[in-house]
């Protein structure tokens, strides 16, 4: 039994904050919007379904353009430091460490988006949290540094990117949300500085996040 204090708000209990400019468009603008392309027609399907994830993850609300595909940022990575999120130990005492995050640009961008990388890169991202940039472009086979062809020393994504929750997704989801952002996504050029990290590149902090696979349904903690 857990009993939890109720939140604070102001006077209008968060009513003038919930408009499009800050919380984002809904429904979401006809595809394709201002901000999105024609993917090839092989890709349609596909590329629908990634659309639909990429705005019900809310993957706009830290890199640009919240739900609306229509602004000109679309995914396009934060452009001012006051985007970026700030966690660590700092808070409790002014003398130790923070760490920034800045939500990159992926949109299709050759030269400061994630036209840099491969599929098999981005999927190794959600799927492992491996940075596209450290990580060959192989298939995974091993989630345990140094067996198979897992690094023996990886380099992951920080805990500013909840990739610990979306390698829950099914292999056909997250092909589906590279799809669009490949093919669907206007390359917007932004070249954002890379996210402070760890001399241990989070390692030490991943097991922490969570595990994978999650246990078998039902756990201790739920019921049929």
């Amino acid at each position: 039994m857990n009993k939890v204090a109720e939140s604070e708000g102001p006077p209008d209990f968060w009513a003038s904050v919930m408009v499009p400019a800050t919380i984002g468009a809904y429904p979401a603008p006809a595809f394709p919007a201002a901000s999105e392309q024609q993917p090839p027609a092989a890709q349609k399907a596909r590329v629908l379904r990634g659309r639909a994830l990429v705005l019900d993850h809310g993957c706009g609300d830290c890199h640009q353009g919240l739900s609306d595909p229509s602004r000109k940022e679309w995914l396009g990575g934060i452009t001012s430091p006051t985007q970026e999120f700030v966690l660590g130990p700092c808070f409790q005492d002014p003398k130790a460490p923070c760490f920034h995050g800045r939500p990159k640009n992926i949109s299709p961008d050759k030269e400061t988006g994630i036209g840099r990388w491969t599929d098999q890169q981005l999927f190794n991202a959600l799927r492992y949290g491996l940075k596209p940039e450290e990580t060959p472009d192989v298939k995974i086979t091993s989630m345990t540094p140094g067996v198979g062809n897992f690094p023996k020393e990886p380099k992951y994504l920080g805990p500013f990117m909840p990739w610990t929750s979306w390698r829950n997704m099914s292999d056909e989801d997250l092909l589906s949300i590279i799809a669009y952002l490949r093919h669907a996504v206007k390359p917007v050029s932004n070249k954002v500085a890379l996210s402070d990290d760890t001399p241990d590149h989070w390692a030490s902090v991943v097991p922490t996040l969570g595990k994978y696979p999650v246990p078998r349904f039902p756990t201790a903690n739920e019921r049929r």
